[in-house]
């Protein structure tokens, strides 16, 4: 699937469209399917790019957005936070968190042991 790319107050060019279709390609290592993907560039008044990308996954939406005086930069730094939330949802189910949800069971002779003491 293609990425969605929209500019206000600037044209996309081919460089732009490669560079933001390539970042999106490099989440793909986390093995989890990236369903509708969108990116949106715009020039700010203060002479600073913003860029805005989101990715619909399964379970969940992956949003991000950064400023920059170099558009390529802002693209990097979209692509760090993109990169940062799919590695949390990637390894979520193998967390500590999930792993101890399950209470340990209580062996029989050890509550026997602890009435009798």
């Amino acid at each position: 699937m293609t990425v969605d790319i929209t500019g206000k107050n600037l044209d996309i060019t081919p460089a732009i469209r490669e560079r933001i279709e390539f970042k999106f390609k490099k989440l793909e290592k986390y093995q989890v399917p990236l369903i509708s993907k969108h990116a949106v560039i715009s020039t700010e008044p203060n002479r600073q790019f913003k860029v805005e990308a989101s990715a619909a996954i399964p379970g969940g939406q992956l949003v991000a957005s950064a400023e920059h005086d170099d558009m390529y930069g802002a693209i990097t730094e979209v692509y760090q936070k993109l990169e940062r939330q799919l590695n949390k949802q990637a390894h979520k189910p193998t967390a500590r968190r999930a792993s101890h949800s399950d209470k340990p069971q209580i062996e029989e002779a050890e509550i026997e042991a602890e009435e009798e003491a």
